[in-house]
């Protein structure tokens, strides 16, 4: 594969992260759903956290769309840069089409831009479909990232 994700995930996974942060501007969608679905493939004694510049809420989609796969994020709350637990190790950035908030602390670093599923319209349906989409992806990226068992 010649994506630049593959090669990061791949440093990441070598990198073996003992906390890793998922950030983006509101923690209500993309790093809600990479949260999820790295909690669930990540060892036990890896820290997974994500966090957001303008925390709001967990998108109801969001839920929805890991429910699907057997991820339960029901019980997550939208949390600001502030409340992070230090240190950290690693970082990945989601956002793609707004300005991303940058971690200013010393941590491995990747941008994986997604585009924002909040921000999808049309009906109820392909709303989620956009959040469906988002979520194969993190599972394919974060997917190289454990696929190696213990990190």
């Amino acid at each position: 594969m010649s994506e630049a994700w593959h090669a990061e995930a791949k440093a990441l996974r070598e990198f073996r992260p003992r906390h890793l942060l998922f950030l983006c501007v509101a923690n209500s969608a993309r790093s809600q759903l990479a949260h999820g679905i790295a909690r669930s493939l990540a060892p036990k004694h890896v820290k997974i956290s994500s966090a957001g510049s303008m925390p709001t809420s967990v998108r109801p989609q969001a839920i929805k769309a890991l429910r699907e796969i057997g991820i339960d994020i029901s019980h997550h709350t939208s949390t600001g840069l502030d409340a992070v637990e230090r240190p950290v190790d690693a970082v990945i950035t989601l956002c793609a089409e707004e300005v991303c908030p940058v971690w200013l602390e010393r941590a491995w670093s990747a941008h994986w831009g997604l585009p924002d599923p909040a921000e999808a319209v049309g009906s109820q349906d392909e709303k989620l479909g956009a959040f469906r989409s988002v979520r194969d992806e993190l599972r394919r990226r974060l997917g190289v990232v454990f696929s190696a068992g213990e990190v």
